[in-house]
Order: structure tokens, then sequence, then C-alpha cells
């Protein structure tokens, strides 16, 4: 197998492999970079010049694994794109969001190569898009080779999958972003098991050791308790998050909490982009049964959308909870707004459900003391930090215990490392190597081609 990892930066950014098996030519993911901006975002396409991709598989809907997928099919003009049901029913519309977000950001900021595709780029394209069910192995004829391929439910979020590919006598997996613990609205992966030749796996959590004895259902607790708190003394709650999943989750959490009389009585506002998956979660769920979700959970939480006139620096007008996006606090987004309104008073809480980049306002916050100056740059607030700022562990991503031993369990001839920062990346290097002693463990250099 020939692979070439087209993330130019590496770690965990703009996702995309370059597979060949025989003859067979593939691409899993076709992602942007969520900290560079404009064409140096996306994948580096150099090493497929000249190349006739036989097929691009999607294992999830989140940007950093779709935003340049036009991209790369303007490239590969007659390539189809395969992924599961739920993704299929998703990537339309997130893809018409990035566009929307570029079109805004060359306004304000100036970008000049954005857009990097169009709305109607992404209705032309559309056609091009399959959908194939879970666990339901597909053979694929390429133009000199042959392929099977079949879906694996990964968690992470819905529709994500890991990817089994057999060719000939040979079974490879790529684990893609994978989940293993239960959430609130979808079930933990499903792997296969058995052997396999090589196993392409993530690494997010490759520097971070889970806390003993932390647990998701613990931390919905904890939650529900820091939300009362706040409200008891008066004070608002901002819930940053990804509209794409965890929105969904933490909207699942609060109405359990408040079936049974343990979330304190306030409104409850929630931004656009969330607003809308909501509606698609809901399809999904009449469609598939696959994501515990309905839009009745909205509807019995008498969910309100986000004020849009709220005046930055000064405290919202409405007491109440206020989950929206984005989830590192970007610029520009209602969060950044909300948090400027709230963080300079000791009654409010900032309450993080997932991952935060430490160059992200959000990250600039969690690292923040009380009573620190912050400067919301952007729109000219500058405070000291009083509100009380704390992080929940929600991860999307499996622990690197969970991951490790799976890929022991494969007992593979060769391990690829992806979807990492590099000290991530060492830790499971180093693990990997003492417990497959006979396995090659490989850590791609981006752009640079391997004999797997």
């Amino acid at each position: 197998m020939k692979l070439i990892d087209l993330n130019a930066d590496g770690g965990i950014g703009a996702n995309s492999l370059y597979v060949q098996v025989g003859d067979f030519h593939l691409v899993i993911d076709s992602g942007l970079h969520p900290k560079k901006v404009g064409r140096i975002a996306a994948p580096n396409l150099r090493p497929l010049q000249g190349v006739k991709l036989d097929l691009i598989i999607i294992t999830h809907c989140h940007l950093d694994h779709i935003g340049s997928l036009p991209l790369l099919m303007r490239a590969q003009p007659n390539t189809p794109v395969i992924m599961t049901q739920p993704s299929h029913m998703l990537i339309e519309r997130m893809l018409h969001n990035s566009a929307n977000v570029m079109l805004r950001e060359r306004e304000e900021k100036g970008i000049a190569d954005y857009p990097l595709f169009t709305h109607e780029e992404i209705d032309r394209l559309k056609g091009r898009l399959h959908p194939l069910a879970f666990n339901s192995p597909k053979k694929f004829a390429g133009a000199r080779d042959e392929i099977e391929f079949t879906f694996h439910p990964a968690g992470h979020i819905p529709g994500a999958a890991g990817v089994e590919l057999h060719h000939k006598h040979r079974r490879i997996f790529f684990t893609g972003d994978v989940l293993f613990q239960v959430q609130r609205i979808l079930p933990g992966a499903k792997f296969p098991t058995g052997k396999f030749d090589t196993l392409v796996t993530e690494t997010t959590h490759g520097a971070t050791e889970k806390p003993k004895g932390l647990t998701r259902s613990k931390e919905m607790i904890r939650l529900v308790e820091t939300i009362n708190a706040t409200i008891q003394r008066g004070g608002s709650v901002l819930i940053p998050v990804f509209a794409l999943g965890r929105m969904q989750e933490i909207m699942a959490i609060l109405h359990d909490a408040r079936k049974f009389d343990r979330l304190a009585e306030c409104p409850i506002f929630v931004s656009g982009l969330g607003m809308d998956l909501a509606d698609y979660f809901d399809q999904i769920n009449k469609k598939t049964g696959l994501v515990h979700f309905s839009r009745t959970i909205l509807k019995d939480l008498k969910v309100k959308k986000s004020p849009r006139d709220l005046k930055p620096g000064k405290e919202p007008p409405v007491q109440g909870i206020y989950v929206v996006s984005a989830g590192m606090v970007a610029e520009n987004t209602p969060s950044y707004t909300l948090a400027s309104c709230l963080v300079g008073h000791a009654k409010h809480s900032i309450l993080f459900v997932g991952y935060c980049d430490p160059d992200t306002p959000g990250g600039h916050l969690l690292a923040a003391k009380n009573g620190d100056q912050f400067l919301f740059d952007t729109i000219n607030v500058k405070t000291r930090v009083r509100a009380h700022i704390e992080r929940f562990e929600f991860s999307g991503h499996a622990t690197r215990d969970e991951l490790l031993n799976f890929a022991v369990k494969c007992a593979p001839r060769s391990v690829v490392l992806t979807h990492g920062d590099p000290p991530a990346r060492a830790w499971f290097m180093e693990q990997l190597t003492a417990k497959l002693p006979k396995s090659k463990i490989l850590d791609p250099v981006p752009l640079q081609t391997y004999q797997v």
C-alpha cells in the first residue's frame, strides 16, 4: 500500500490521506485547517497531479475532514464520493455554512482567496455524493483494480465511520475520529475484531492521560449542578459549543435534567447553525434510528434563538443558559460576543464542554486567572476576568489507552499514526513499539510517500 499524508502541516488540521492499494487510488477525507485561512488551509493536492482517483471516502462531517472537499472534487471531476447515510444528510448543510463563513470573512478581513468554493458549486457537486449504510460491504471497481470497503460506526458524531478495506487477501482499517464511550445522543464505536494487515489510527489524546474515576455521566451531573448554582446566584451561563454534535448532546442533557426537575427554571437560548442541525438530527433519527435526538427536545425546553442585539461588553438583558457556537469562542461568533458580556461579572459562568486550542480566545479564557485583564480585540472590549470559568470533559475522541488496546488486539503488521499533535504521536510511537515489537510503526511526514 502506498500512502501520502496530504495535510501539509501534519498534526490535526486539513485531514486528508492519499492511498494506493494495488492499482486502486483513493483519498480519505479532505478537510480545512481550523487555524489557517485561505488556500493554505486546504490539503496540498500536488501529489495527486497525474493521478486519476477511483474513489473519495468521507469519514465524517467535521470541517477539518470535509472543508476542502469541493476543491478536491474540482481537481478530480469524475470521482464519486462515498460516505455514511447520516453524513450524506449533513454534508451539504455543513459545506453551505462554510461558504457563508468564507464570504463573511472575505468582507470582514479582506481574505482574497475566499470563498474557496461557492454555493452554486456545492449544488452542482451533490450528484456525486453517495450514501452507504453501516456494516454493508460494498465492492468498488476502479479503472484497473477492485476493493471492498465497509463503514463501521465510530461514535464521535452522527455518521462518523471507521473504514475497513479489503484488497485481495489484505485487510486494512482506518479508525477516523473515534469515541468508544456512549454519548447521550449516540452509541459508542463498534469496530470489527480480528487481525488487520495495516491499522491507520487517530492519536488525538496521546499526550493526555484520562483522570481516574472520570466518566461522562459524572461530568453531566457536575455540569447541571454548576448551571444551577449560577442561576441561583442570579447569573447567566454561557456554554460555547460546536454546532455539529456537541450542541445537540448538551441540549439532550439539559432536557433530561429538566424532565426530572433537576435543572433550575430559566430560558435557554441557542444560536443559528446548531438549531438548523437539530432538524437534521431529527431527520436522521426518524430515517435511520442511529441518533438519539428529536426536535421535541427543543420544544419541551422552549428553546429560543439567541438574541442578535447583544451589545459587546454589556450584560444580556435576560438571565438564561446560552448554548451557542463557536466552541472555541472564535472571533465574530455569538459565543465571542456573549463571553465579552459575561466575563467581567462574578455571578456569571462560562462552561467549556469541548476541546479548546490554546491559541483561540476560548483557550485564552481557560488559561486566564481571576482578576486578569482580558481583551476582546475585534469588538474592542477590555475587562477583568471575574466570571466562573470551568472546563468539562465531553471529548468526542477515544482515550489513548482505548486506542492502544484496540491496536494491540488488531495485531497489525503496520500501524500508521494520524490526527494528533507531535507529543500525542510520540506517546503512541513509544507505546506501540513496546507492545507490538514485530509491527512497523509509522508517523508519516506530510507529503512524503510511504510503502506500508
